[in-house]
């Protein structure tokens, strides 16, 4: 990991760029983290649009998080932002626009070609952000993971131990086979659901809810489409993992 920028937000939290090999990424950390007093750990999961778009919502996230003691880190997914393009996902994405034009079904096949590959690609590179992020005298577990594709958060959430809770964004495009893994995971979870959402197959997701194998799992429905989320909602989420991760 090398760190390429730092700056003290009015804050005063701590917020630094660094790059992990051709990964960017940014790290947040409150002022009051030091290596007497580390901070737990949140991971800023987001959709594929680039750190440089997200960075005004990221960077909002990061700011409650320190606010509640916590550090928070996220990475550039594969073919997004900066990072060279992707050829599979940019036609992936091409068909899926095509089909929701045509106001056609969003078929497995396309779901698959969309999603797997880009969960197969990000969730070793969150596992090295940790690598390298956990042994920084100012950060200590445990570790949570918040938002950005769901099926990223699966994954994540079933195979990565040191996550020890989630916040996960319900949506839409889940493939089949996410719902066979969510079914193994076992980690606390806090479930969102924009329950108008426009761009979201509700039914869909109370069966990813309802599938997942936590004995603690949360579902917060909320009335209103994909960006209009509650300040209430946030504030849930920020008293789970107060809960979990202090």
């Amino acid at each position: 990991m090398h760190f390429t920028s730092e700056q003290h937000l009015d804050d005063g939290v701590l917020e630094r760029e660094f790059t992990l090999g051709e990964i960017p990424g940014i790290l947040w950390t409150p002022a009051s983290a030091s290596a007497s007093a580390p901070a737990p750990l949140i991971l800023l999961g987001h959709p594929p649009l680039g750190l440089r778009t997200m960075y005004p919502r990221l960077a909002g996230r990061a700011r409650h998080a320190a606010a509640d003691g916590f550090a928070a880190a996220t990475i550039e997914l594969p073919g997004s932002g900066d990072r060279p393009r992707w050829a599979a996902a940019e036609q992936a994405r091409a068909d899926l626009r095509r089909a929701m034009e045509a106001g056609e079904p969003v078929g497995d096949e396309i779901i698959d070609a969309l999603v797997l590959p880009l969960v197969e690609k990000s969730v070793p590179e969150w596992q090295a952000a940790l690598d390298a992020l956990l042994p920084l005298p100012e950060i200590g577990g445990p570790v949570g993971y918040s938002g950005g594709v769901i099926s990223i958060g699966i994954r994540l959430a079933l195979v990565e131990p040191r996550i020890s809770a989630a916040v996960l964004f319900a949506g839409s495009l889940v493939p089949a086979a996410m719902f066979e893994e969510a079914r193994r995971i076992t980690i606390p979870l806090h479930v969102l659901l924009q329950w108008d959402d426009e761009g979201n197959d509700r039914q869909a997701a109370l069966d990813l809810f309802d599938a997942f194998g936590s004995k603690e799992k949360t579902l917060h429905a909320n009335m209103g489409g994909h960006s209009g989320v509650p300040q209430f909602a946030g504030d849930a989420a920020a008293r789970f993992f107060a809960r979990h991760l202090h």
